[in-house]
């Protein structure tokens, strides 16, 4: 088959399909544990949310930890199910901008910045620390002592 253009159709493959599925399936188990964790640690709407912070925070690690240790033989399937599935639907751009909102409705301005910076200096620190413990032959220990 072939468009207007003379160039072949691509059709979904095997692969697509199985890629799909991870993100799928790694989405409920994502869901799932933000679920558990944001009840296991409540806050209310003007109180820093900190069950968000350790959840963001953790999947930064997590997600570091798994591209440097994995991801450079991870077939596909396993790269889309953990990194856009899980992690992605277990850390949530959209819970971090909602507890930044509630707590500037609520006239906690210093909390919310105070939220910003936690969360964007901590998951990158958290990011990069499970960058450096996941890549092979290199340590946290080492990179801070250089």
């Amino acid at each position: 088959m072939t468009k207007d253009s003379g160039r072949p159709i691509s059709r979904p493959s095997a692969g697509s399909a199985r890629s799909l599925l991870a993100v799928v399936v790694g989405g409920m188990i994502g869901t799932g544990l933000r679920l558990a964790l944001d009840l296991a640690i409540p806050h209310a709407d003007d109180a820093f949310p900190v069950s968000t912070l350790v959840i963001n925070v953790a999947g930064a690690f997590a997600l570091g930890l798994l591209v440097g240790r994995y991801w450079p033989t991870a077939r596909d399937w396993v790269k889309a199910g953990l990194g856009p599935g899980l992690l992605g639907s277990f850390t949530t751009y959209s819970a971090f901008a909602v507890s930044l909102v509630a707590l500037a409705s609520a006239d906690e301005w210093m909390l919310g910045v105070g939220y910003l910076a936690a969360t964007v200096v901590l998951g990158f620190g958290a990011a990069w620390a499970g960058l450096r413990v996941g890549t092979p032959g290199a340590t946290v220990i080492d990179e801070v002592s250089e």
